[in-house]
């Protein structure tokens, strides 16, 4: 009989078929208990809840150990949405105190996925947030009620004092931009936003634990796990000592109270900030709680900016106290000696310009310059400089680089790196800047002569100017600014402790320290002179087209020494001797003392009462 080769094929063609079946279901079954998480999560959430346990944050002190920020416990009521059975529902309402509709919308919300992109039946959901005592006491009673919901308690930030919220910061809930960034956080996890919270979020949050919890078939918690062999216990966060004298920067703000600046306030030796005064500020308990969101949105929308931190991100004019840097120039690059002198019959005069000038004697050398603050003779030294001296740099522009290389070692045009968020890094223009503007060999010192006083086109943030006084008072270096003292367990960033040197000599530096003694014994700085203090001082009056002219003021003391140097910027309010001064030495005189002499009390409270924002005419619209 003939053999059908026809049918010897088909056997094979089925037994292919069947192979190919059985590969296609091993893939599936591979992709749906090993690939896909859904189906475990389905399965474990049966047997077992996977809670998180949140550390306790990191404590915040000042420098003398004061209690700043804390924690308190908050309670959050979560929900896993697969576990949820039948309940009552107005029950369930009237023990949190909302209404049945307020409930809908929640559980809307949640299923929301443009809302709650994270969003998983199968995983916890935050269903209402910081519940109080008595609303958690009231739903713990009931909680076996409610299949499917639990309370999970959380870590919240307390404020101590009501002052330094922009150097404080506060923390927030995570959105999915931080949970992409961060593997750490999770739907619902809360993380720093501003100031050192946010800078240090990753010492102060510490790390989350877990607590595993199994069922019974009807999905009630019985204990915990083979009594929590597989529990994770959570680390705290580490403790952070300020910088900041809490004290001294509440100080701060009550004299810049009604007042639009900043206070910024140094230890030269360390570069710790002493303070930080944004001004006007707000409490850090506004963004605390459950209000947080309605209250941030009031302080967005506040005309007068108070999240705006003007210490570290406002770019002003430095006006006159710009001209201790240009003398460490001209001294450096041997423009002038202490014994130059220039003219000055009210103002500079050259070439039918004109930048005017008080009276004082004429003509005046370095150290009586900065004692009168004379306009001219810093104007005739930068011409000096850059038209002058061509056979030395060879041109305007090159001589004009080597000024601005001199500037940006004294911490002007860069950011200093302090350890805040936000920092700016002001304004200092280039010789290609002055070249695209006035097209290359059409410009000279005449032309940008402003500069040479701390106007036209520098602006310096208050912490830039506080530093080149902190500068002046080490003789020739800086450490660059920073808030933390210490955090625990931890050393400290090695810039927070490396001494930086300028391009400038040491001897210039005493020189110009000297000038600025001058000022406060006898001359513009004269209300800042301190009974048994030796007290240097520069004031600054910074021109402004759009309205009053600002008030400025750099000083440090004592002489020798160091303890603290300053800068207090007061926009629209005149001259620097009439705010800027008062307020300076008034926080040099409470910080060193710890008190403010009964001669003086009437500056204080002068300084207490004053609301420049009116006079100024910077007003709400």
């Amino acid at each position: 009989m003939r053999k059908n080769y026809e049918l010897e094929k088909r056997k094979y063609i089925i037994g292919g078929f069947i192979v190919i079946i059985v590969l296609i279901y091993i893939v599936r079954l591979f992709n749906l208990q090993v690939m896909d998480s859904n189906y475990k999560q389905f399965a474990d959430s049966n047997a077992f809840m996977r809670k998180t346990l949140y550390p306790s944050r990191g404590m915040i002190r000042d420098r003398n150990g004061k209690l700043v920020v804390y924690n308190q416990p908050a309670y959050d009521v979560m929900m896993i949405p697969r576990n949820v059975q039948e309940f009552d529902t107005i029950d369930f309402c009237n023990t949190l105190g909302i209404t049945v509709d307020a409930f809908h919308k929640r559980i809307a919300d949640m299923k929301d996925r443009r809302l709650n992109p994270g969003y998983s039946s199968y995983t916890p959901q935050k269903f209402i947030t910081q519940i109080s005592a008595k609303d958690y006491g009231r739903l713990a009673e009931k909680l076996y009620r409610f299949p499917g919901f639990f309370i999970q308690q959380r870590i919240l930030r307390q404020y101590v004092t009501s002052t330094a919220g922009n150097v404080l910061g506060n923390i927030r809930e995570v959105n999915q931009t931080d949970i992409e960034r961060d593997p750490y956080y999770a739907a619902g996890d809360y993380c720093g936003d501003l100031g050192v919270e946010k800078s240090y979020e990753e010492y102060l949050r510490g790390e989350k634990g877990v607590e595993i919890l199994y069922r019974d078939a009807y999905g009630r918690i019985q204990g915990r796990y083979e009594d929590g062999a597989h529990d994770i216990a959570p680390v705290s966060g580490r403790d952070l000592t300020l910088s900041l004298d809490i004290d001294l920067q509440q100080y701060g703000e009550q004299l810049m109270q009604n007042k639009i600046g900043a206070i910024v306030a140094i230890e030269p030796a360390t570069g710790e900030i002493l303070a930080l005064v944004s001004s006007p500020t707000y409490d850090p308990k506004l963004l605390v709680g459950r209000e947080r969101g309605k209250n941030y949105r009031a302080l967005i929308n506040d005309f007068y900016k108070p999240l705006f931190d003007r210490a570290l991100k406002g770019a002003y004019p430095p006006g006159s106290t710009f001209k201790p840097s240009q003398g460490l120039i001209l001294r450096q690059e041997n423009i002038i000696t202490l014994s130059t002198a220039y003219p000055c019959y009210h103002g500079f005069i050259s070439g039918g310009l004109r930048v005017g000038c008080h009276g004082h004697g004429s003509p005046i050398t370095l150290q009586p310059a900065l004692q009168t603050s004379c306009n001219a003779f810093f104007c005739w030294g930068l011409k000096a400089m850059l038209d002058g001296h061509r056979s030395k740099y060879g041109s305007v522009a090159e001589a004009f680089e080597v000024w601005k290389r001199h500037l940006v070692s004294l911490g002007y045009g860069y950011r200093l790196g302090v350890d805040l968020p936000g920092e700016s890094r002001g304004f200092i223009p280039n010789a290609n800047f002055y070249n695209k503007w006035y097209g290359e060999n059409h410009w000279s010192a005449n032309t940008i002569i402003s500069i040479a006083i701390g106007q036209g086109e520098i602006s310096a943030t208050p912490l830039q100017i506080a530093n080149l006084c902190a500068t002046i008072a080490n003789r020739g270096h800086f450490i660059t600014p920073h808030a933390v003292k210490s955090i625990q367990d931890t050393v400290m960033p090695a810039q927070y402790v490396e001494k930086k040197f300028p391009t400038i000599d040491r001897a210039y530096f005493e020189e110009v320290a000297t000038g600025m003694r001058m000022a406060v014994t006898g001359g513009t700085c004269r209300l800042a002179n301190l009974k048994d203090i030796e007290v240097c001082g520069k004031t600054g009056t910074a021109q402004n087209p759009h309205g009053k002219d600002h008030s400025a003021f750099i000083g440090f003391a004592p002489y020798h020494d160091t303890k603290i140097a300053i800068c207090v910027y007061v926009v629209n309010a005149g001259f620097g001797a009439t705010y800027g001064v008062p307020i300076g030495s008034l926080m040099i005189e409470k910080y060193l003392t710890d008190t403010i002499a009964p001669e003086r009390k009437y500056l204080e409270e002068r300084m207490f009462n004053s609301n420049t924002i009116i006079s100024s005419g910077v007003k709400k619209h």
